[in-house]
């Protein structure tokens, strides 16, 4: 049964047919109550004693009884008592039939189990009503046992499609985790260390780089809006357009007049991106990014910076600058125009490239850690080099922020070169 059949049936009131069980162990008693309870419409099993009434339940579905106190060998009470470990927590009324006013007699009625009390000898329009008012209890408990059991399959449902969501999410997180398989890179003259950490099980946040020749390589930082599935799906897709294995597809590579892919300007890669996203995708989703192209032999980087944070240098006698030259996100836009701009990394500088999680990263006093921060982190783990830098970074953000998970992705990508660059 599907969660809406089942919520819908739920909510459907229930009015299953009352039969009536009489216990007493007067035949003219018996035929008495018999004859007042079908006159009404109530079809009834009749019994002489409560253990002939109990193997009558045992074999029969009986829920609601009506039985005399006073009987030979089992007492109304006693018969009640045990009645009600047979039918367990399936919803049962019962009236005991009774001349006895003193309170502490019913209270041991009640006790027992006894829903009702009726006076012998009785009238019958007060059984006719007690009857009614048993019947509305009774068709009550059955409405809620029923709708109990139908929304606890639906919850059991539920329960496994979350399960099935959750597992879908653990895939989703490995897939995503494999679009940034190589977390350290040794290069010709300089390393590579990237840094990939969601805020949840899928995040909006891609780092990577591709080779362009064997001295040449670019380098990208993107930042998709939003958060969950439908940022990581768009994750995916941009990792296609930077794809080094499919350069035929990589928005950031053309091919020169022999027939060899080179890189083209970052600001022309971010322009042909915010068209594809623009023209071919429909989404509202966009994102930012910085796309660097790399020399690794004269230490020259050309970037693009849209609507990403400004990427960081630090020297290498440890100072720290942020360089921009900021336009617009991509997807936002069309037609959106983007410039490039260039710095170079001497011997022993490195350049980073980060998301905003880092430097929005929430701070005790509601303030963030901001570029000041992030400076004075760098500048405090100067002499780590590589994946160490990185450990110390997430740590920092740990010990100032108070927090172990983050509110929004922390992504980043480090290029160190070398002190020495032959």
């Amino acid at each position: 049964m599907s969660l809406v059949r089942a919520i819908s049936r739920a909510i459907q009131p229930t009015k299953p047919p009352l039969r009536i069980l009489v216990v007493d162990d007067s035949k003219s008693q018996r035929h008495l109550l018999m004859k007042t309870l079908m006159k009404a419409g109530y079809p009834t099993l009749d019994a002489e004693s409560g253990q002939e009434a109990l193997k009558i339940c045992e074999r029969t579905d009986v829920d609601f009884v009506i039985s005399d106190w006073t009987m030979p060998g089992m007492t109304g009470a006693e018969f009640c008592r045990e009645f009600r470990k047979i039918k367990g927590s399936d919803p049962a009324y019962f009236i005991l039939l009774t001349a006895q006013t003193d309170r502490e007699v019913l209270a041991e009625g009640l006790e027992s189990g006894a829903d009702d009390f009726l006076s012998k000898p009785f009238q019958p329009v007060e059984l006719r009503a007690r009857i009614r008012a048993g019947e509305r209890v009774l068709i009550s408990q059955k409405d809620i046992v029923s709708k109990n059991s139908l929304l606890t399959s639906a919850l059991e449902e539920i329960q496994d499609l979350y399960a099935a969501v959750e597992r879908d999410l653990r895939e989703a997180r490995n897939f995503q985790q494999a679009l940034v398989p190589n977390r350290f890179r040794s290069l010709p003259g300089a390393d590579v260390s990237m840094l990939y950490q969601p805020s949840g099980h899928v995040g909006g946040d891609l780092v990577g780089m591709f080779r362009v020749s064997e001295t040449r390589y670019g380098l990208f930082s993107v930042d998709v809006s939003g958060h969950g599935v439908a940022s990581a799906l768009m994750t995916a897709r941009i990792a296609g357009y930077f794809n080094a294995s499919s350069p035929e597809q990589n928005v950031a590579l053309s091919i020169d007049e022999l027939g060899l892919y080179s890189m083209t300007c970052p600001a022309d890669a971010c322009r042909r991106l915010n068209n594809i996203l623009m023209d071919e995708i429909d989404t509202d989703s966009y994102l930012t990014m910085v796309l660097a192209d790399v020399d690794l032999i004269s230490g020259r980087v050309r970037m693009c910076q849209a609507g990403h944070p400004s990427p960081v240098i630090q020297r290498a006698n440890g100072s720290v600058e942020f360089v921009s030259n900021f336009g617009l996100p991509i997807g936002l836009v069309a037609d959106s125009d983007y410039g490039a701009f260039e710095i170079t990394l001497n011997p022993g500088d490195r350049l980073f490239l980060y998301s905003d999680g880092i430097t929005e990263c929430p701070l005790p006093d509601e303030s963030m850690i901001d570029e000041d921060g992030l400076a004075e982190i760098l500048r405090s783990n100067e002499s780590a080099r590589g994946p160490k830098l990185i450990e110390g970074l997430v740590q920092e953000l740990n010990v100032r922020s108070g927090i172990t998970e983050f509110p929004d992705d922390l992504s980043g990508i480090l290029l160190e070169r070398s002190a020495e660059v032959t």
